[in-house]
This record gives structure tokens, sequence and C-alpha cells, in this order.
């Protein structure tokens, strides 16, 4: 297949995915904003296209199951990656959509848990595996601006600049200490011990980024109204607006984000839904 046909094929699989999502989801989003994830995918495959070519099994599901916890608790570690072999070499690939740098600065944390995979699929398995790595999903910021502002020669540095592959080791004898780490989770939440990260962590920035833990975090966790550090981040004394609890209670994203989803879901409308409205 040409390059342009491989192109087409992306659009159309993006379309599909989109009014399935919207379907699914019944939120929409505007055709600029649409635009600019389409090109997001398209810049993501310009830089990954030897290993999406390459890809030979896809959303590969493993399953260590049999596990206990040290209370006699049974569970099972599933995961979801994508496998490359090329020649006499086989690769494990895990998709996050958190950014490079985030991701090359907590590298530990992405380790254990390909460990466990790697594991799986070595052990379990039995099939050799010679390397792994994370592929980065996130848009850099450098690269969307450029494309807002069509600037090519931009484009194409913040191109060259790119690398949303990140290698990682992987270590067996790690694996029953990532396995133990579970287990102790597992009993936490049957005990119902849920025990909350200090203020002082929701106020400190996260390695490899400016935002803090409080927004990177705490902002995507549905429970996080029911934490006390969170409440107590968000009604401190001496915080600025963050003293305004409301401000959290109420944060239905920027003037910008909300108009967006106004215009994308009036646009998702037809004319006669439209009419029964008025």
């Amino acid at each position: 297949m040409q390059e342009f046909e491989i192109l087409e094929k992306i659009r159309e699989y993006f379309e599909d995915n989109y009014e399935l999502l919207r379907l699914e989801g019944g939120h929409a989003i505007t055709e600029d904003i649409k635009q600019l994830a389409l090109t997001q995918v398209l810049y993501y495959f310009t830089k990954l296209r030897d290993v999406a070519t390459k890809v030979t099994d896809t959303e590969v599901k493993l399953t260590l199951p049999n596990q206990q916890t040290s209370k006699g608790r049974n569970f099972t570690i599933e995961g979801v990656v994508d496998i490359v072999r090329d020649d006499d070499e086989t690769w494990m690939y895990d998709i996050k959509t958190h950014d490079t740098d985030y991701i090359e600065s907590n590298k530990a944390l992405y380790e254990k848990q390909l460990n466990v995979y790697a594991h799986i699929w070595q052990q379990l398995r039995g099939q050799e595996l010679d390397k792994t790595a994370i592929i980065s999903t996130a848009y850099p910021q450098g690269l969307k601006q450029a494309h807002l502002l069509n600037d090519q020669f931009r484009i194409q540095y913040e191109l060259s600049k790119w690398n949303p592959l990140v290698h990682l080791d992987f270590d067996q004898e790690k694996v029953k200490e990532v396995v133990e780490d579970f287990a102790e989770i597992v009993d936490c939440i049957e005990d119902k011990k849920f025990q909350p990260t200090s203020v002082d962590i929701l106020e400190s920035k996260m390695d490899g980024t400016n935002a803090l833990f409080a927004t990177r975090v705490c902002r995507n966790c549905d429970a996080r109204f029911s934490c006390s550090s969170y409440r107590e981040y968000t009604t401190g004394k001496g915080k600025g607006e963050r003293g305004n609890f409301k401000k959290y209670f109420k944060d239905f994203g920027s003037d910008t984000d909300q108009e967006e989803w106004v215009n994308a879901n009036l646009q998702a409308r037809n004319p006669d839904q439209l009419n029964d409205i008025e």
C-alpha cells in the first residue's frame, strides 16, 4: 500500500471512530478541534511509521492469574500491549497518553508495569522478548503551536525533535516486588483503607512537568471531592483564588472550552432537532 493510500485510510478510520464515540458518548467537538486531532494522528503516524507498519499483534491481552495477597485474597493482573516482530527480534510496546518528558522522568514507574508484562510474555507464554518501550501519544506543545501558525519550517523542526518512543529496560528479578505491591493495594482496597496523600504532595510539581500533582492527578479523579487532602488544598487560607471552593466544584473548563462544547453540540444537531427545541 502506497503512503497516500495509508493516510487516506487513517482519515477514514478516524472519521468512523469519531462518529462511533460521538454516538456512544453523546458529545461532539467543533470541526477545527476535530481537524487538529486528526493532524495529531497523522503526525504521530509520520514519526512512528516504521513501528506502525511492522506491528504483528495489536491489543494483546496479557494475564497473570492466581496471585494471592498476604491475607489470602486471590487477584489477577491484566494488561494490553502491542507486539512487533522484526527479523530476529520481538519488541513489546505499551501506549500511553502521557508526554515523553514525564515518562523519561518517571521511568521506574513504567518499568515496573512492563516488567510484569514481559514476565507474562516470556515465562507464561514461552516466547522470547528482546526489548520493551513506551509509545507516548501526547501532542508536543511546540508542534501544536507550529501547526496552528502554519509555520512549515517550524513544523519540520518540531517533528525532528519529537521522539514519542521511550525505551525501557526490563528485569525479571523485579517482577516479584511489583506483584507484592499489587497485592498490598488489593488488601488495602478490600479492607477499606484509603489513605489520601498529603497536601504537600498535592502542591508539589511532578517530575518532568510544571504541573502540580493536584492539577495533573487530582483533577482527573472522580473521588476528589470526598478526599480530605483535596478539600484542604482547595479551601486552605492564603491561596488566593484557590480559597474559593466553588471555583473547583463548578470547574467546567475555560470559557473557550465551554464555548467549543456548546458550538460542537449545536453543530451535531440536525435542523429538525433544533426546530423541536424552538
